[in-house]
């Protein structure tokens, strides 16, 4: 969300048995069932992506995983630290922090043979920011000369191509953004950025079917529902080879049975404990159950292009239902350290340098029930007297802190009916509802950074049209604020810049900072070398599999 993106409550044990066992007997079937898997492949817990693996047309963390795999850009995150490495950028150099020169790195290929070239980003950059193509990561490319002409707010477009972008040969290109932007070439190790084959172009529907990349790994087949299979590519030039024979995603729609196979010895990795296991995780694992800081923070964003949601006074209403959340109970009976309540809209990871500031939200984020009936009740009330919060439960025990949300405010409110849940029952019909404008109440909005900079964490959220607004908040004091900040050369100042962005969210509301949350993840005896990266994405490449 790139919301990372699971059913909540605790199956008791016959009915986690017969889950176990009906999987077992139903191997090639939907929920986790694979059929045989080759030796020295890792089995892990997955979801399926709302959309088909196009690199700018997916922003949300299962298809980030499997992009993550079978591409590399001009940068990568380091799994270790997050810092931005380059990749196969040979150098990204600029001398006034606008116009930058690429140099890619000669020797590399696609997985089908095709040579990637200077071309191959100019073009897949070009893809992504022309409106026509209906590409999700679209605004990512917004800062970047021409892509107003490219990427128009209303009517057709006047080009095909943005202007900023000049390929100068084979190894090399320009880029000229729009304004200054320091940090810029950092924000290349996400997947809008990867570069993509001619097949993408020239056979786009077979690709679509079987994506091809230049990462670690390639696509064999994946059936929606059950399963996608990656194998390892040996053709792959980088240092980051992987050290498996292949990855096997099975889908689940309910991570209590993924958590039984992995006990079952049935599933090597799941990278969600459910809520419900946190207790026992520990004896069951042992030093296989990872618990770590991860740049990830859940949100429940509004609906403001509802009129319900924007009228005057609405902005009382969403501090007062902030106001009635008590997150310091819920991270502590439902999550067992591993969540933070939050006080801003950023993530600890990144660190005060990173543009991290505790308390920025300030009392808009501390539970106060007197007051944030008061809010409510000086804001107008709730629209039609009562909300309705609306996430997927397919992963990531949503129900659970959904019903302990909806109850805090409901005692909050002395009105046990003031909120209820709306369960969505897939990730993917979750997406469909949120951006196709569908949903009337508040709904989660969980954000996992895309890169390691306070600037992700606010642009693709807040700023007008960006990407993932998907609550269609608007503010131009808060555009002004992020532009100035991207446009700084000192940190320091930039930082500021980004902070008094928030100050805006706190005032304003227009979604709501739960916590913070810890990547959480567990596996089986069978393999050794697990990690997550501070994405709290499993580094798979690095994961091996005991004879």
């Amino acid at each position: 969300m790139r919301g990372r993106r699971r059913t909540l409550h605790r199956p008791s044990r016959a009915r986690a048995g017969a889950a176990a066992v009906a999987l077992l007997l139903g191997a090639a079937g939907c929920g986790g069932g694979a059929g045989s898997t080759g030796a020295g492949v890792v089995r892990a817990s997955w979801g399926d992506p709302q959309n088909p693996l196009e690199p700018a047309n997916t922003n949300e963390v299962q298809g980030g995983k499997v992009l993550a795999m079978i591409f590399r850009g001009l940068k990568q995150y380091d799994p270790g630290t997050g810092e931005a490495k380059n990749m196969l950028a040979e150098k990204i150099e600029s001398k006034d922090q606008q116009h930058f020169t690429v140099t890619v790195k000669d020797g590399w290929t696609f997985s089908n043979g095709e040579k990637v070239t200077a071309a191959s980003f100019v073009d897949a950059w070009n893809y992504a920011a022309h409106v026509d193509n209906k590409q999700k990561n679209a605004p990512f490319f917004q800062e970047i000369e021409g892509y107003d002409k490219v990427h128009p707010r209303s009517g057709t477009p006047t080009a095909r191509t943005l202007s900023g972008l000049v390929l100068k040969d084979e190894h090399t290109f320009t880029v000229a953004l729009r304004t200054k932007f320091s940090t810029w070439p950092d924000t290349l190790g996400y997947a809008a950025y990867v570069p993509l084959p001619r097949a993408f172009f020239d056979h786009h529907a077979a690709w679509l079917k079987k994506p091809v990349g230049n990462g670690p790994y390639r696509i064999d087949a994946y059936t929606r529902g059950s399963v996608m299979k990656l194998s390892r590519w040996d053709g792959y030039p980088g240092e980051d080879k992987a050290r498996n024979s292949g990855v096997e995603l099975r889908v689940y729609t309910d991570n209590n049975t993924a958590y039984t196979d992995l006990q079952a010895g049935n599933l090597d990795l799941v990278d969600d404990i459910p809520s419900t296991q946190l207790k026992n995780v520990r004896a069951d694992l042992g030093d296989r159950y990872i618990n770590q800081p991860a740049g990830i923070v859940q949100t429940l964003a509004f609906p403001l292009y509802d009129p319900a949601w924007s009228r005057p006074g609405a902005d009382k209403v969403r501090r007062g239902i902030s106001m009635a959340i008590d997150r310091d109970r819920i991270t502590r009976t439902i999550y067992r350290k591993t969540r933070t309540p939050a006080t801003d809209w950023t993530s600890p990871v990144l660190g005060e340098k990173g543009g991290y500031k505790a308390g920025l939200c300030g009392e808009a984020c501390t539970y106060d029930p007197e007051k944030a009936k008061r809010l409510i009740q000086d804001g107008g009330g709730l629209p039609g007297g009562r909300i309705t919060l609306t996430s997927n439960v397919d992963t990531g025990s949503h129900r659970l802190w959904m019903d302990a949300v909806c109850n805090s405010i409901n005692n909050a409110l002395g009105n046990d009916r003031a909120c209820t849940v709306n369960p969505v029952g897939t990730f993917a019909d979750f997406r469909n509802q949120m951006t196709e404008q569908r949903l009337t109440g508040p709904f989660r909005s969980g954000w996992q950074m895309d890169y390691p900079l306070a600037q992700n964490f606010l642009q693709p959220l807040y700023y007008t049209d960006a990407s993932s607004n998907y609550g269609k908040f608007s503010d131009a004091e808060f555009d002004g604020l992020v532009d100035e900040a991207n446009a700084e050369s000192d940190t320091a100042r930039a930082v500021g810049k980004f902070q008094d962005a928030e100050r805006i969210l706190a005032r304003q509301m227009p979604a709501i900072p739960l916590w913070y949350q810890n990547g959480s993840a567990g596996y089986s005896e069978n393999v050794a070398d697990v990690h997550l990266n501070p994405f709290s994405v499993p580094v798979y490449e690095r994961i091996t599999v005991k004879p």
